[in-house]
């Protein structure tokens, strides 16, 4: 089957590959769509971030050269010896991440985890095989592209449930890439009254505009604290840090109010210094995520199956799988009006 190949930094290839034998408790996915995410572009652009390369990942026991993709959705063409939940020909769309799955789902996967298509084979090709547990069928309202962007979305919802977040609190999100704009979205579902969006990307901004935010700023041009300031003087109550740069995550705390809370969302490729005063001498609280648990999961999916969560809005170019270097990655690398790419697999809807 063809398949894009993680081999190291700007080298991935499109490849013949064979699928692995498929295991009792696992099911064969004929891909349909697939997007590509920032940290997809993480690994292509500086990696190994997460990708195993040295020794097999404890969790999925591959190691590099590995097959790309964790945002993606098609349909079940095989199932292993000991599934039970799913058939051939179900719709289905995959939640990536894998743990130890000893702990409570909340702290489970700061227990370990591990993620298909990043530290194992993922959906950039024609097939995938995938554990039956990281398996959701798809409700008859969404399509299979529309299942690509389950994953992004996810961990926005997430995001905005690790904030807290109550009907009418003020938002500021920084960075209007792919997962900031769902985050806009998560958060306007969410109830906030107000939200500021802040970017380098005049082009981004209308796209969050579009999206729902409500004060859009070019952060080169303007001192996001003192535009938050001027409509807000006590600041916002949650802010969104989805950059992963030093100068977003001090503006994320200077513009949340006191004893605000501050969600990093994004990945940060390098260290960064910072004065943790910032945090003593106004309350402000800090708090993470990275993906999220497998209810919120499927929240997601409920909510994007009635229609309260519309992501479909940051699609802006769909391509074929031989594309994927040149105006996948590279298109993302070069041109801030792109957002989210999906690669086309089977094209299947």
């Amino acid at each position: 089957m063809k398949a894009a190949v993680w081999h190291g930094v700007k080298d991935l290839r499109i490849e013949e590959r064979e699928l692995k034998q498929l295991k009792n408790n696992e099911v064969t996915v004929r891909v349909a769509w697939a997007g590509i995410c920032g940290s997809d572009l993480h690994e292509y652009e500086e990696g190994p971030v997460f990708v195993p390369v040295n020794a097999p990942d404890e969790l999925t026991g591959e190691v590099a050269p590995l097959t790309m993709g964790h945002e993606f959705a098609g349909v079940i063409e095989k199932v292993g010896e000991n599934v039970t939940k799913y058939k051939v020909g179900d719709r289905v769309v995959v939640n990536p991440t894998i743990t130890h799955g000893i702990k409570p789902e909340i702290s489970d996967i700061y227990d370990g985890f591990s993620f298909i298509g990043l530290h194992g084979d993922g959906g950039f090709a024609t097939f995938a095989n995938v554990p039956e547990n990281n398996i959701y069928l798809l409700p008859e309202t969404l399509t299979l592209q529309d299942g690509a962007l389950v994953e992004p979305t996810a961990v926005a919802v997430q995001a905005v449930k690790e904030a807290d977040m109550k009907f009418g609190d003020t938002v500021a999100v920084f960075g209007a890439g792919p997962i900031g704009l769902v985050t806009i979205l998560a958060a306007k579902a969410a109830g906030a009254s107000k939200i500021f969006v802040f970017d380098l990307s005049d082009a981004r901004l209308e796209k969050a505009k579009q999206l729902g935010a409500t004060h859009v700023f070019n952060s080169g041009e303007i001192n996001p604290n003192e535009a938050v300031r001027k409509e807000l003087p006590d600041g916002v109550d949650v802010t969104f840090e989805v950059a992963g740069v030093a100068p977003t995550f001090k503006s994320s705390i200077d513009v949340t109010k006191a004893r605000g809370t501050v969600v990093i969302v994004s990945i940060f490729a390098r260290p960064i210094e910072w004065n943790p005063m910032m945090l003593t001498n106004t309350g402000v609280k800090v708090t993470s995520t990275i993906a999220y648990s497998p209810t919120s999961f499927q929240q997601t999916i409920d909510l994007m199956g009635t229609g309260q969560l519309k992501p479909q809005g940051i699609i802006t170019s769909q391509i074929e799988l031989d594309e994927i270097v040149q105006k996948g990655f590279e298109a993302l690398t070069k041109d801030k009006t792109q957002s989210k790419i999906l690669v086309k697999l089977s094209g299947e809807m």
